[in-house]
């Protein structure tokens, strides 16, 4: 993994990633690309609104009664042959996978695949598994380029969304002896498809994320792009599913609802390639695993401000629009779970470690806006900012600023005479701000002097 990337605050992380202004520009367009397939789809579902209300209720519903959903669910996976496993934080949740491995491995040597999830990268599990000598293979292809750079995912969609085709090709000439400089995208995926081969026969066990598990059945959802989850299922002795708790909806005619919006939300298709149904082992012999994890999830549903962050579907549309991730990279939230919804996410596992990411917005709104679930992004990212400053936990400096700005705005005569030496320096005198001790001109453009402030040109023109 990156080293202490953790460490590395958001302004100062995003800072570097910047510096590379191409990467950077190619960066914000693939995005943004991305967000216009989702609205170019969405509008073509008459009910899209309907769907996303009827999406959020449903989620507003299940975080109601979520003890009850979870037991129901627990009980009708028992009853479908499947373990259950309770799990309060992330260190419990990485030993009880590793327990199930070694009971499997009594020689301690064990070889395991896993297909995307954003829960166990939360746990850090995979670093966990491999310093306890378990061999961990990452089969989503975005996920085994950045397994193989030793780099976390950027992106919980696309993983390696913040890499070109020849970083890529750089990478698998290094750990797959492809030939170097070929960067042909078909010729890079068999040689990842030839690699993962190999790895999915020799595994007897297979990790997966949960996207959906239904109270009604004990059964479950996993969506993929690329088959990897039911490849490495199918093949290995033991099935471990890893799910954060709030992942329960109540019935399995609601799966409808939200496998419409995940996918058009997440990458602009109608439904991912895969939409995978386990409800028990699927042969004799086989053994599945669930394993429910809270890691902070209640106490962030016992937060009036902030319970509903939890109808998250990790679909990443809120990533695609927001225009600071989209400028400033995934790895600069330094959390597995970036974005917008990582930094409202992020304060509650952590609220010291990750006081920088909720003023990491420009709160215009627009992750609200996308979000198929109704999450109110924007609204969560100005009252995180309210209790951390409360918490004393925001940096100094911008406390000042924030004082001294706001005895500016509550004082009429102090804020024009303000904006008078400011359009007057910034006319007369441009190199006071034109200059690298003003962070606003680093990365920016000054704007031109305006001749004149708005009061004072209404004050002229209002008569007429």
């Amino acid at each position: 993994m990156q080293t202490d990337q953790h460490l590395i605050p958001h302004a100062e992380a995003a800072n570097q990633f910047i510096k590379d202004e191409e990467r950077t520009d190619w960066h914000d367009q693939t995005l943004w690309f991305v967000r216009q397939k989702r609205d170019k789809i969405a509008h073509t579902i008459p009910e899209w609104e309907d769907l996303r209300e009827l999406g959020s209720q449903i989620k507003n519903h299940t975080l109601s009664r979520l003890d009850h959903y979870l037991a129901q669910f627990e009980a009708n996976a028992k009853a479908n042959g499947v373990h259950v496993h309770w799990a309060a934080n992330a260190k419990e949740h990485n030993e009880i996978v590793l327990g199930i491995i070694r009971k499997h491995s009594p020689t301690g040597i064990a070889k395991m695949v896993k297909s995307k999830s954003m829960l166990t990268e939360e746990c850090h599990m995979n670093e966990y598994l491999i310093s306890q000598g378990v061999e961990v293979i990452d089969t989503d292809l975005g996920e085994r380029i950045v397994q193989l750079r030793q780099e976390p995912p950027s992106h919980i969609v696309m993983p390696a969304i913040h890499l070109k085709k020849a970083d890529v090709s750089d990478t698998f000439h290094e750990h797959l002896g492809t030939e170097k400089g070929n960067n042909d995208p078909q010729y890079l995926t068999e040689a990842a498809r030839q690699h993962l081969r190999e790895k999915f026969v020799g595994a007897s066990i297979a990790i997966t994320g949960v996207n959906f598990a239904v109270a009604e059945t004990g059964g479950f959802v996993v969506c993929t792009n690329e088959g990897n989850a039911d490849l490495g299922v199918n093949l290995a002795d033991v099935h471990i599913a890893c799910m954060g708790i709030e992942k329960i909806i109540p019935q399995q005619k609601h799966l409808g609802v939200f496998l419409r919006l995940l996918a058009r939300s997440a990458t602009g298709q109608p439904v991912t390639t895969y939409s995978s149904h386990f409800r028990k082992p699927r042969r004799q012999g086989q053994e599945m695993h669930i394993v429910l994890v809270d890691n902070g999830r209640s106490t962030q549903l016992g937060r009036p401000d902030f319970r509903n962050s939890l109808k998250c579907i990790r679909c990443a549309a809120c990533f695609n629009t927001c225009p600071v991730y989209r400028r400033s990279g995934g790895h600069s939230y330094h959390n597995a779970v970036a974005g917008p919804i990582g930094s409202i996410l992020a304060p509650n596992l952590d609220m010291r470690k990750n006081a920088d990411l909720p003023f990491a917005s420009t709160l215009c709104g627009s992750c609200s806006n996308v979000c198929p679930v109704k999450i109110d992004i924007h609204d969560q990212l100005w009252k995180w900012r309210q209790v951390l400053m409360a918490e004393g936990l925001a940096p100094a400096s911008k406390k000042v600023s924030m004082q001294a700005m706001a005895t500016v705005f509550s004082h009429p005569a102090v804020y024009r005479l303000g904006g008078k030496i400011g359009r007057w320096t910034v006319k007369n005198l441009p190199f006071l701000v034109n200059n690298k001790l003003n962070p606003w001109y680093t990365q920016r453009e000054m704007p031109a002097a305006p001749p004149e402030s708005f009061q004072e040109w209404y004050a002229k023109n209002r008569k007429k």
